[in-house]
């Protein structure tokens, strides 16, 4: 083979610079409510400097969200919107911009309880968020918790 490795992309770099920045605040700040609402802010506001369509996506999701499984935490997870359970990721959104893709995803870690037999999806391309998505996703949101 001829190919080389040249290393992470721009977008890779980014997101483990974010992730860095992250952890070092989250290590500064005071008690474990602080910690709470501060993330949750610093979620919300990364949503909010999202482009379109990922802002619009990531809001609805993010109401999906708190709504199917209230006792989810919101954070940011290499920049992207995130939701823990017990202080680990358990599921999150990525946008397309983010990596520059043609699609955004919605994606769950291994924490998630969405077994079903030998092979199930853990991920799921988004280019909108109808109502019956916005169904699917709290229902797999729920069953993730459970």
């Amino acid at each position: 083979m001829n190919s080389t490795y040249e290393g992470f992309s721009a977008e890779e770099r980014a997101a483990m610079k974010e992730h860095a920045q992250a952890q070092k605040k989250a290590a500064r700040r005071g008690s474990r409510a602080d910690k709470a609402a501060e993330a949750a802010r610093d979620m919300l506001a990364k949503i909010a400097e999202m482009e379109e369509p990922d802002r619009t996506m990531a809001q609805q999701i993010h109401a999906v969200v708190m709504e199917s499984a209230p006792d989810l935490a919101p954070r940011l997870w290499y920049g992207m919107p995130a939701y823990a359970l017990d202080g680990k990721i358990l599921c999150h959104f990525q946008g397309a911009a983010k990596f520059k893709t043609r699609y955004a995803t919605f994606g769950f870690s291994d924490l998630a309880k969405l077994d079903d037999g030998a092979m199930w999806p853990v991920a799921f391309a988004l280019t909108e968020v109808t109502p019956e998505i916005q169904a699917q996703i709290s229902a797999l949101v729920k069953q993730a918790v459970r």
